[in-house]
C-alpha cells in the first residue's frame, strides 16, 4: 500500500480555489470585488469577533497582548479599507488618448499566502481583503501556532460570505498539520506567493518559480539627536516598543542617542517606563541562554519578561521595558539584532555622524532595508540620513510600529509586511498593498509618431563632450 501523500490536499485546495476564481472573474463588477472585500474586512472588525480573535491569538501563540492584538486588528483592517475605498481594479482602469493605451484591471489568478503567528489575525485578513479587491482566489499556509486563529478567521469570513452568496472557496486554508512539504507545494502551484516570516520561507518563496512578493527582517534602529523634542521622543518610543510586546517587525530594537543629550534623554526614558540597564552580559546570558532567543522572554508582558531576566527588584516599580546600554554591533553582539521582545539595546554616539555610523553598521548586520527612525527638528538631516544608509523607509518623530505600516497621519498604505528592496532581498520596497495583487491588460492604438531628430537628443551632450 502506498503512503498518502502529505501534499495532496494542496494541490486539491488549489483546484478548489482556481474553479472559485475563474467564475469571481466571470462573473466579476467592481461592485462584487469590493462586496466581497468588505466581507471579509467586517469578519475581523466586528468588535466580538475581533476580541475572540485576539483572545485566541494570545493564547495559542504566547505572543503579545490581548487588548493591542485588538487594536491591530481594527485599526490596520480599517486602514486597508480606507485606502482601496473607491480604487478600481475591475475593468477599464485608464484610458489614455495620448499614448494610445488603455489598461484593464485583471486579477492575478490563486494566491498563495504564507502568514506569521506574530499576528496570526491581522495579517491573513490583510492579504484576503487584498486579493479579493483585485478579483482573486487565495489560499493561506499559516505557521502552526497560528492555525487555530486562522481557523476562526476563516469561519467568520464564511458567515459573512454566506449573507451576499459568495463562494467559500474563494479564500481556503492548508489544513493542519501544516508542514514545509505542504507550504512548499503551495509555493509552487499557485499564481503568485505572497510571503511573510522567517526569512527560511522568504528564501524558499523566491526561489520556488513562482512570482513571488516577500519581505525582509525588521530590525528598527532610531535616531536621537540634540534637536530632538526629548519628552515626546522617549513617549513615541516607549508606545511603539511595548506595543503587543514587541511582536511587530517595525517595532524599535535599537536606540542611537547623541552625547550632548543622552543624559537628558534617559531621564525623560525613565518617566516613561524604560529601565536603563548597563549590566549587557547577564542580559545577553538570559536573553539568550542557548543561543536562541529565551521564550520566556519574547513577546511577554513586562512581569514576566522582567523574572525571566531575574530583575525584580532590581528595575523600578512600573517598569514597562529595558533599555540595555552596549556598544557592540555584529554576529557576536546579539543585542544589535532583532530581539521579539521588549528589550531595546543603548547605543551612545559623539554626534549625529557617529550616529549615522552606528545605525549604518546595525542595519548592514541586520535589517537592511526594512526601516530607521529619527526624532530630530534638524531641517536636512531626514534627508542625509536617507541617503546614508540601506533602508527603504525614515520615520521622522513618529512612534516606529505604528507608522511604518500605515497611519492614519501618514500617507504609508497601510500593511504588515513591508517590502525590504534589494537590501533586504525583496522584489519590492514599498508596503505590500493592493496594487501588488493586480495586473493589466494594455491595448495598444497606433498615434502619430513622435521621433526626434539625432540633434534633438544629442545636441547638450555634443556641447559639452564632443561629437
Amino acid at each position: 500500500m502506498n503512503a498518502p501523500d502529505p501534499v495532496a490536499d494542496v494541490d486539491v485546495l488549489v483546484t478548489r480555489a482556481r474553479a472559485a476564481q475563474a467564475d469571481f472573474e466571470a462573473n466579476g463588477s467592481q461592485e462584487l470585488y469590493d462586496r466581497a472585500a468588505s466581507a471579509a474586512a467586517w469578519a475581523i472588525m466586528e468588535p466580538g469577533r475581533n476580541r475572540a480573535l485576539a483572545e485566541l491569538a494570545v493564547e495559542t501563540t504566547g505572543l503579545g497582548n490581548v487588548p493591542d492584538k485588538i487594536t491591530k486588528n481594527h485599526r490596520k483592517t480599517l486602514g486597508l479599507m480606507r485606502d482601496i475605498k473607491g480604487v478600481q481594479t475591475f475593468g477599464i482602469i485608464s484610458d489614455n488618448q495620448a499614448t494610445g493605451i488603455t489598461e484593464i484591471a485583471r486579477p492575478i489568478g490563486v494566491i498563495g499566502a504564507v502568514v506569521p503567528s506574530t499576528n496570526p489575525g491581522a495579517t491573513p485578513a490583510n492579504n484576503i481583503i487584498n486579493a479579493l479587491k483585485c478579483g482573486n482566489a487565495i489560499v493561506l499556509s499559516p505557521s502552526p501556532k497560528g492555525v487555530p486563529t486562522c481557523e476562526m478567521l476563516l469561519d467568520y469570513i464564511y458567515a459573512e460570505f454566506d449573507k451576499s452568496g459568495i463562494n467559500r472557496d474563494l479564500v481556503l486554508m492548508v489544513p493542519a498539520p501544516g508542514s514545509k512539504e505542504k507550504t512548499q507545494r503551495l509555493l509552487e502551484i499557485t499564481d503568485l506567493v505572497v510571503v511573510t516570516g522567517s526569512q527560511n520561507n522568504v528564501r524558499r518563496a523566491y526561489t520556488c518559480g513562482t512570482p513571488a512578493v516577500a519581505v525582509g527582517a525588521g530590525n528598527v534602529t532610531v535616531i536621537v539627536d540634540e534637536t530632538a523634542d526629548l519628552a515626546k521622543a522617549a513617549e513615541k518610543i516607549r508606545a511603539s516598543k511595548t506595543f503587543d510586546n514587541a511582536t511587530s517587525c517595525s517595532s524599535e530594537n535599537a536606540v542611537v542617542v547623541v552625547d550632548a543629550i543622552f543624559e537628558a534623554f534617559m531621564a525623560e526614558v525613565a518617566k516613561t517606563g524604560g529601565a536603563h540597564v548597563t549590566d549587557e552580559a547577564a542580559i545577553v546570558a538570559k536573553l539568550w541562554p542557548d543561543g536562541h532567543l529565551n521564550r520566556e522572554v519574547i513577546a511577554r508582558d513586562a512581569p514576566e519578561m522582567i523574572a525571566a531576566l531575574g530583575l525584580e527588584g532590581s528595575v523600578p516599580e512600573g517598569t514597562e521595558y529595558l533599555a540595555v546600554e552596549t556598544s557592540g554591533i555584529g554576529p557576536d553582539h546579539p543585542l544589535s539584532g532583532e530581539k521579539l521582545s521588549r528589550v531595546l539595546a543603548l547605543y551612545r554616539a559623539r554626534d549625529f555622524d557617529d550616529a549615522l555610523a552606528i545605525t549604518r553598521r546595525i542595519q548592514l548586520h541586520q535589517g537592511a532595508g526594512h526601516s530607521v527612525g529619527l526624532h530630530s527638528t534638524g531641517k536636512d538631516r531626514a534627508v542625509t540620513l536617507a541617503n546614508a544608509i540601506p533602508t527603504c523607509r525614515v520615520i521622522v518623530n513618529q512612534a516606529h510600529c505604528f507608522a511604518t505600516g500605515g497611519a492614519f497621519n501618514n500617507g504609508m498604505p497601510f500593511s504588515l509586511s513591508m517590502g525590504c528592496g534589494s537590501w533586504g532581498g525583496n522584489s519590492i520596497d514599498d508596503n505590500l498593498h493592493w496594487k501588488h495583487f493586480l495586473q493589466t491588460t494594455k491595448i495598444v492604438r497606433e498615434i502619430p509618431p513622435i521621433e526626434p531628430s539625432v540633434e534633438d537628443i544629442f545636441t547638450d551632450y555634443w556641447d559639452q563632450a564632443g561629437k
